[in-house]
C-alpha cells in the first residue's frame, strides 16, 4: 500500500487567514502551524509568479523533514494567459506580447527559460527531498481539436527529473471515444494523471471522477468541492469551489485513496474547495478517517 499524503491547496488562502490561523498569528509563521497538522501543501502562488530561492529556502526550514511539497507551474507554462508582470523582472522587456491588455507569447525558448527558472527556485526543495511533484493545471481551452497533449511533452522532458502531474481542465479529453488514447499518451509520457473530485454537472470544465494510475510512484487526487451551482455560475475562487464535505463525502474520498495507493507508492489528495476553512477542514477530517479514529 502505498502512501497517502494530505494537504490543502495553498496555506494563505484568505479563508484560512481568517478562520483557521489563530487570531493574530504573523503571516511567517502559517506554514509551521499548517506543518504540525498536515503533511503535505500543494504550493498555488507558483501559478502567478516565481518565489524567490531564499523564500523557498525558508519553506524548508520551518516543516518538518518528512513534510512535502508539490509545486503548481507557472501560468504560461499551463498554457494560461500571462500578462508580462507575471514573469521574473528582467524577462519582461524581452518577450513578445499580443492583444490590447498585452499577454505574453509562449515560444520555446520561452518556455526553456521558464522551466529552467523554476527548478532553480526550488533546488532547496530539491535538495532536501521534499519536492513531490510539480502541478500543470491546464487551460480550459486546451481542448481536444484545438490542442494535442504531445504538445505538453517538451515541457515534461524540461523539467525531469521532478514528476510532472497534469489536471486537465476539458472533459473532452476523457469522452468515451478519447479516453483510452489519453491514458495511453500519460503512461507513455511518464505524468501522472490528476484525478478529480468535482461537481457533476453538465459544463465542459466539469471532470469525472476517472481514478487510474499512469505513474507508477505518484497517484494524484485533487478535490474541488460539489458545489455545481456555484461551480458553473459563480464568479470568484469561493463562490465555486467553496464547499463543507460531509462525513460520508469524506469517506467516500478515503476510499479512492487508498485504491489509487494500492497501485501507485505515492499518493497526494490535495483540496482545493477554498472557502473560508472549508479546504483544512476536510483534509483534517479525511486524515482522521484514514488513521481510523
Amino acid at each position: 500500500m502505498g502512501a497517502i499524503a494530505i494537504g490543502t491547496s495553498s496555506w494563505s488562502d484568505p479563508g484560512f487567514v481568517e478562520e483557521w490561523y489563530p487570531p493574530g498569528l504573523p503571516a511567517r509563521d502559517r506554514l509551521a502551524w499548517y506543518a504540525q497538522r498536515l503533511s503535505a501543501v500543494e504550493v498555488n502562488s507558483t501559478f502567478y509568479a516565481l518565489p524567490a530561492r531564499r523564500t523557498v529556502a525558508r519553506w524548508c526550514a520551518c516543516t518538518p523533514d518528512t513534510f512535502t511539497f508539490d509545486v503548481k507551474l507557472h501560468r504560461l507554462l499551463s498554457r494560461h494567459s500571462a500578462p508580462p508582470s507575471s514573469l521574473p523582472p528582467d524577462l519582461r522587456g524581452e518577450v513578445r506580447v499580443t492583444g490590447r491588455r498585452p499577454r505574453v507569447v509562449l515560444d520555446d525558448d520561452l518556455e526553456a527559460e521558464m522551466a529552467r527558472r523554476t527548478l532553480d527556485v526550488l533546488q532547496p526543495l530539491r535538495d532536501h527531498g521534499r519536492l513531490s511533484s510539480l502541478l500543470l493545471q491546464t487551460t480550459p481551452a486546451f481542448m481536444p481539436g484545438a490542442h494535442e497533449l504531445a504538445e505538453l511533452e517538451r515541457l515534461v522532458a524540461l523539467v525531469a527529473p521532478v514528476p510532472v502531474a497534469i489536471e486537465l481542465r476539458h472533459r473532452g479529453w476523457v469522452d468515451r471515444d478519447r479516453l483510452e488514447d489519453t491514458l495511453a499518451w500519460f503512461e507513455g509520457a511518464g505524468v501522472a494523471f490528476v484525478c478529480v473530485d468535482a461537481p457533476q454537472v453538465r459544463a465542459p470544465t466539469a471532470m469525472p471522477p476517472i481514478d487510474v494510475v499512469t505513474r507508477p510512484d505518484l497517484a494524484y487526487l485533487r478535490a474541488h468541492g460539489r458545489n455545481a451551482e456555484g461551480y458553473v455560475r459563480g464568479r470568484t475562487v469561493a463562490e465555486r469551489f467553496g464547499y463543507r464535505y460531509s462525513e460520508a463525502e469524506l469517506r467516500e474520498l478515503a476510499r479512492r485513496a487508498e485504491s489509487l495507493a494500492e497501485k501507485a507508492e505515492r499518493v497526494r489528495v490535495m483540496f482545493n474547495n477554498n472557502r473560508g476553512d472549508d479546504a483544512p477542514v476536510a483534509a483534517l477530517g479525511l486524515k482522521q478517517i484514514l488513521e481510523g479514529y
